[in-house]
């Protein structure tokens, strides 16, 4: 099969461009993946045109998903879902369940919405994989503000993921079906944990493993590779949400090297350079050329529930991130709400694509749950960075968030 790179040329080249021209503009603290999805809508085919999501885009674009989801989940540390931050997460999570299904239920009381449980889903997820570079760049990572905003964004990544897989994935014959194959699911990754670790601390394949982690081989990045497309390719291959496998492979990566013993020091940052450098721009790029502009512009109705949706996405958030006030202050747990509240697309395009098949949701109210996901990817990170202030990302604190133990 001959495929046209065309496409995928402007799409990397967008890639590129996003944080390049921002790197111009320092005291423009936007996040670049803003940029990104920006430039994918203005390229796409809505608007000028020039590219579109070609086969070549589907499979950048489809594995950039999974190496932001792996990345995500290779972020949730066990550790820190211990103690008074990760309690005070999980708190503050139980609240935004109970807001967005008292949202979603509100939502379709005022008919905006046929779909109220999908839709609750929706509002309670958050962007980890969004949210992560994010703090990455401003060096607010670490402490208690960073710990709060990591455990309380895993819970709201993988909790909304198993919801989506639970109660709307279409080739389940029932929710009951599908607990047993995610329990099926769950098995083989514990027991790929267990093999994992096991394997780790036998001499002769620690040699072996680390005779060829710096060779053109790169062995370790390639197992982590397998994990990735083997768990996407087995969730998959059960049903299920293939995002699933992808997070649960970055999480069980995380556990077993939790003491970081069994692999290289520098493995993440080269996954980091695999994810964040070639293949994840493809994906938000792309995800801005999917954006369904003239189903959203074509009802005013649609329109109209961009920030009604938008304003409950930062309510469901926003609210129980006053829980953090006694440990953070006022100032941070105002900007952790935000960061909490900033939605992934990508997540939200599944819902979404999911609730259209299904015929829950109608292509006006998928494109204003679209555009809601990326008014807070395009707003909350920023205003959540402006409350942070200039300090959290001054030259001193990039040194020492480098030097971390990778």
């Amino acid at each position: 099969m001959d495929l046209d790179f065309s496409s995928l040329a402007l799409v990397t080249a967008a890639g590129f461009l996003a944080p390049f021209c921002l790197g111009f503009v320092p005291a423009l603290r936007v996040p670049a993946i803003v940029l990104e999805i920006l430039l994918g809508i203005l390229i796409g085919p809505d608007v000028l045109g020039w590219a579109e999501v070609d086969a070549a885009v589907e499979v950048m674009s489809l594995v950039g998903l999974s190496f932001l989801l792996f990345l995500a989940g290779l972020e949730v540390d066990a550790r820190q879902l211990r103690g008074a931050p990760a309690r005070r997460a999980g708190a503050a999570f139980a609240v935004s369940i109970g807001l967005a299904l008292l949202s979603g239920l509100a939502l379709a009381g005022a008919g905006l919405t046929g779909a109220p449980l999908l839709v609750a889903v929706i509002l309670m997820a958050t962007g980890l994989g969004v949210v992560v570079p994010v703090l990455k760049d401003a060096g607010a990572g670490g402490g208690a503000f960073g710990r709060l905003v990591l455990a309380g964004g895993a819970l709201a990544e993988l909790i909304p993921i198993l919801l989506l897989t639970l109660l709307f994935s279409g080739e389940s014959a029932s929710a009951g079906g599908t607990a047993l194959l995610l329990a099926g699911l769950v098995a083989v990754v514990a027991a790929a944990g267990l093999a994992v670790a096991g394997a780790g601390r036998l001499p002769r394949v620690g040699a072996v493993l680390e005779r060829l982690q710096d060779t053109t081989a790169q062995i370790r990045v390639r197992g982590a590779l397998v994990l990735i497309v083997g768990f996407v390719a087995l969730a998959g291959g059960l049903g299920l949400e293939a995002i699933l496998g992808a997070f649960l492979a970055g999480a069980l990566l995380s556990l077993v090297d939790h003491d970081r013993r069994m692999t290289h020091p520098r493995l993440r940052e080269k996954l980091e350079a695999a994810g964040y450098g070639v293949v994840i721009p493809v994906f938000f790029v792309a995800s801005g050329m999917r954006f369904d502009l003239d189903a959203l512009l074509a009802s005013p109705s649609a329109l109209a529930m961009v920030p009604v949706f938008a304003g409950a996405m930062l309510l469901v958030h926003g609210l129980p991130a006053l829980l953090y006030r006694p440990l953070v202050g006022a100032r941070r747990a105002a900007a952790a709400g935000l960061l909490q509240a900033t939605t992934s697309v990508g997540f939200v395009v599944a819902a979404t694509e999911i609730g259209m098949q299904t015929g829950m949701v109608g292509p006006g109210t998928g494109a204003a749950l679209v555009s809601a996901a990326l008014v807070s990817v395009l707003i909350f990170p920023a205003a959540a960075l402006a409350l942070l202030g200039p300090a959290a990302a001054t030259p001193a604190a990039r040194p020492a968030r480098s030097a971390r133990p990778a």
